[in-house]
């Protein structure tokens, strides 16, 4: 961060020299105190829950979204800047700085703005042998909130009213409900007492409830009425649903399914935060998948990282041999409350024989 904020003055330096000073200026202050915010909040976030803190965390995290997309502009500044002087132009270097850091001040505004609006996104499902009960239902699928310094009880009223809205006979929530750090989790979880759906709503943890140890987690999702899933297969209304929470490794994942005695016969969905150890949830039947975690990436440029790790799995509807995943990208955000290249959503699934 620090290396990172020093090449950001730097490019600065060069390319509008006139707001640099000589000696100290107001700018390297400013910057070597905005390199270890993010890290310092953090530090902070993990202890304290009270509206400073959450004040503090917020703007770190903020500047952070702000830094990356700055940091690519000042790339830029230099890659192009270069690119011209080889080519015999002589361009105002000015230029450069107006074009790529306006760029990136307007993208970041764009991100946060993107991040606040949350979707709606519908898909069909199509299984075989299903129930004729559940033929035309509609699951909604609702990942990674966060909640915690940056989306709080309201953000969390507002999903479940909107949810509510929406109507679904179920709802499933893949993990990372809580950001993972200091928070009055009851409170917080409170609102999802409020979740009206016929067949109930069901959890499992993501990593982020594993940081410290899912209990106190657990606990405080259990005290709002949704149904946890400790790593166990239960029937609803003749549809197997099987909740593995993230701390599990594919060993034992397997192991959970082979316990689980599904009927191949009937159609099974399997809850679990991340698309991980897909192989093996298809060699053991399983039907459907539904996960979030990957959050697409958040914000381009890592959209684009997280796309080398997971592949076509990082988001959406895809196929794995006999298996549907679907992917989220989730209701919330980590770190920057930005979303440039993905969108925040909620998604609601109805199921139709194949």
């Amino acid at each position: 961060m620090l290396l990172g904020h020093w090449f950001l003055y730097k490019t600065w330096e060069s390319f509008w020299p006139a707001f640099d000073p000589p000696g100290i200026s107001a700018l390297q202050i400013v910057l070597a105190l905005l390199s270890v915010s993010f890290v310092v909040a953090s530090m902070l976030a993990w202890r304290y829950a009270n509206l400073a803190i959450r004040v503090f965390y917020t703007l770190a995290a903020v500047w952070l979204g702000f830094f990356s997309f700055c940091f690519f502009a000042a790339c830029a500044c230099w890659i192009v800047y270069d690119a011209a002087r080889i080519a015999g132009l002589h361009p105002d270097p000015q230029i450069f700085a107006i074009v790529f850091f306006g760029g990136a001040v307007l993208l970041s505004l764009y991100g946060l703005i993107n991040a606040a609006w949350t979707r709606v996104t519908r898909v069909t499902v199509r299984l075989p042998n299903l129930p004729d009960s559940w033929r035309g239902r509609v699951a909604a699928l609702v990942s990674d909130t966060h909640l915690g310094h940056v989306h709080g009880y309201r953000f969390i009223q507002r999903i479940v009213a909107l949810l509510n809205r929406l109507q679904p006979d179920i709802v499933f929530i893949p993990g990372d409900v809580y950001d993972g750090t200091a928070a009055n989790l009851e409170h917080l979880a409170r609102p999802l007492s409020q979740i009206s759906a016929p067949l109930g709503a069901y959890f499992v943890t993501g990593n982020h409830e594993e940081f410290t140890g899912h209990d106190k987690y657990l606990h405080a999702i259990e005290q709002s009425g949704v149904r946890v899933l400790n790593n166990e297969q239960i029937i609803v209304d003749g549809l197997q649903l099987v909740g593995v929470h993230d701390s599990v490794n594919p060993v034992h994942l397997r192991g959970i399914l082979r316990q689980a005695n599904l009927d191949r016969e009937t159609p099974s969905v399997l809850l679990t935060h991340a698309p991980h150890a897909l192989g093996i949830a298809e060699q053991e039947g399983i039907s459907l998948q539904l996960s979030g975690h990957t959050h697409g990436g958040q914000f381009v440029p890592f959209t684009w990282l997280t796309a080398r790790i997971y592949g076509k799995f990082i988001y959406g509807l895809q196929r794995m041999g006999k298996m549907l995943v679907y992917t989220s990208y989730g209701a919330g955000t980590w770190g920057p409350p930005m979303r440039v290249g993905t969108k925040p959503e909620v998604v609601l699934i109805q199921f139709q024989a194949a």
